[in-house]
């Protein structure tokens, strides 16, 4: 009976485990490197870069469709390489970097004498199905003088692109170019305010 009972349990765990073999891990996307923006020079201020705000839907690896104006879904058998606040974080900080425009571009903890903040929050970063498929992504910006907590000027961005092509690939492509728009618009106009 003892032997039934451990045979009955090893073939248990073993089903268990057989759930995982063969199952295809999800497409993992990241975005293309960020835009070199050139604008105005402000090589004597150095700015901190904080990690975008987002609602727990846009707070993940996951890569929302929506459906309707009230319903999100989620792109079947795809996810991003990190949460997608600290990715549009690092394109945000190369941004920068690659316009040479700046004295020093950092993120929270990296100990830099900070002049002003960049602070975004993620509104939207989807892809929406009715009225043709298309990418739109929305991001508002405040730039923070750092010395004295002012906002010194606020703006919303957004960006659209449509699907060009089918599959997974192509909605990840179509949100690539919408996002490089906002990040081109967004730096351009930060680079004018500090």
């Amino acid at each position: 009976m003892r032997a039934r009972i451990l045979l009955l349990c090893g073939l248990t765990m073993l089903a268990g485990c057989a759930g995982g073999i063969g199952s295809t891990p999800p497409d993992t996307f990241g975005l293309t490197d960020a835009p070199t923006v050139t604008g105005q020079s402000a090589r004597n201020r150095q700015i901190l870069i904080a990690e975008p705000l987002a609602l727990k839907a846009l707070d993940s690896q996951q890569i929302v469709i929506r459906t309707s104006p009230s319903a999100i879904q989620y792109l079947a058998k795809s996810q991003w390489s990190d949460r997608l606040p600290k990715i549009v974080q690092d394109k945000l900080v190369q941004a920068f970097e690659n316009s040479g425009k700046v004295g020093g571009v950092g993120r929270p903890g990296e100990g830099l004498a900070i002049d002003y903040q960049i602070a975004t929050a993620i509104r939207s970063f989807e892809i929406r199905v009715n009225g043709g498929e298309h990418a739109e992504v929305e991001i508002s910006a405040k730039v923070l003088n750092d010395r004295n907590g002012t906002v010194v000027a606020s703006e919303v961005f957004k960006g659209a692109s449509p699907v060009s092509g089918s599959g997974n690939a192509a909605y990840v492509q179509a949100l690539d170019r919408a996002f490089e728009s906002v990040v081109t618009d967004l730096v351009t106009w930060s680079l004018k305010r500090i």
